[in-house]
């Protein structure tokens, strides 16, 4: 639909937020929503340009040729509010996955709807449930509703332990599941996942992050989606499909459910780039398949390499994986800074492990460069300069609010 000719009524449900807007605004602020650069740079200062970060899983090769161009031609149109574009990609996204119009709903990304759920079911008397090592943002959000954190180990083959997640939280009102997992780039099976569903607690969610799918050769369970389940899954255009400064993401649920956690987020507005980029990517049959065979290429060679060293680390199907330091992770995290290196962060429950981004081949083979160096002892961390107040107040910044209950 050209602009000249929008209808400028608003469609249903944004109607339905934007009513709700008012009642929601309060909630949303009260609730910082904590997102994957901000977990990534909380203890790191601005690095130089030409710096090698690995630390942040960010897709090195960024949006597609026709992403691009999408987003480009787009740009003269930057000046209105073109609601169209949203309506334009929640049908791509429903004829995709073969779902109805109702059960998807966009946004900047897939961290609100990963916050705005665990508000939503999580409370003081409905425990957040997570595996240990997890992605840590959903406990952010649990500590700001008041719910307890249940931080449950995986198993020895770094799966969830979905048995174990019942067991630890009768109580429990979202169970969180990232499959791949991040940190470990981990596959947990379709049949757990659907164990864990059909065990639950009456009125809790299982929540299940797909932000890796694309990367691994694992089932998603859009399936159980379809099937009307208790199921809210949250996708991204962040990792394979290149696009984490452009923010754009989805959640997929019953319409009753992605009702709850529009309404606690308000109504969501997209930047008109980030909608045609990720519809452009959408109809590119071959990015995919393209993207998943070079990031598993380079992750084989790293891994191979990692072998011929005897360097421990735990096998992944996604564009991450944890790297055994044999040390504390920080001396090696900032030993490899050092270098120009910046890799990722340490989990507390493993405390001498890092996470390593899959880079570009170049990079990578920077990456083990600087590894060898470190491990052999001929580069270590040492104590700097001190850092200036400009420094100190980023610093300041990016951990407030980064401080949760252990």
């Amino acid at each position: 639909m050209a602009p000249q000719d929008h209808d400028f009524s608003l469609p249903s449900a944004s109607r339905r937020s934007f009513l709700s807007l008012s009642a929601a605004a309060s909630a949303a602020l009260a609730l910082r929503i904590v997102t994957e650069p901000m977990l990534a740079h909380a203890r790191v200062h601005n690095a130089p340009k030409d710096a090698i970060r690995i630390d942040a899983n960010e897709n090195p090769l960024g949006p597609s040729a026709s992403a691009r161009e999408a987003a480009a031609a787009i740009v003269p149109q930057g000046g209105r509010y073109s609601d169209w574009l949203t309506d334009d990609l929640v049908k791509a996204l429903a004829e995709t996955e073969g779902l109805k119009l109702e059960q998807v709903h966009v946004y900047p990304g897939s961290s609100e709807p990963l916050h705005h759920t665990v508000a939503a079911f999580a409370s003081p008397q409905r425990s957040y449930v997570t595996a240990d090592p997890g992605y840590e943002a959903g406990m952010f959000a649990a500590n700001a509703v008041g719910a307890k954190v249940v931080k449950v180990p995986l198993t020895k083959s770094y799966t969830h332990d979905v048995k174990a997640m019942l067991a630890a939280a009768p109580d429990a009102g979202v169970f969180y599941v990232c499959s791949p997992n991040n940190p470990t780039g981990t596959l947990t099976s379709h049949s757990d996942i659907e164990y864990l569903v059909e065990n639950k607690p009456k009125g809790s969610v299982v929540l299940v992050d797909e932000a890796y799918i694309h990367f691994a050769d694992g089932d998603s369970v859009m399936d159980l989606v379809k099937a009307g389940k208790d199921v809210i899954l949250l996708r991204t255009f962040s990792k394979i499909y290149g696009m984490a400064g452009l923010r754009c993401g989805a959640a997929f649920g019953r319409p009753d459910l992605l009702e709850k956690i529009e309404n606690y987020g308000g109504w969501n507005f997209l930047p008109i780039t980030a909608l045609v980029a990720a519809s452009a990517s959408l109809k590119d049959a071959r990015l995919v398949p393209e993207r998943k065979h070079i990031n598993a290429s380079i992750r084989g060679q790293v891994f191979a390499w990692l072998d011929r060293n005897g360097y421990s680390y735990v096998p992944s199907q996604s564009n991450c994986f944890m790297l055994d330091t044999k040390r504390p992770a920080k001396a090696a995290i900032d030993a490899m800074a050092k270098q120009n290196v910046f890799i990722g962060r340490i989990w507390p429950v493993w405390p001498t492990y890092a996470r390593i981004t899959v880079g570009t081949a170049p990079e990578m083979e920077q990456f083990q460069a600087a590894w060898q160096k470190v491990m052999s002892g001929a580069v270590t961390a040492s104590v700097g300069a001190p850092p200036t107040s400009g420094e100190l107040a980023s610093r300041k910044r990016n951990l407030n609010g980064l401080v949760m209950r252990a």
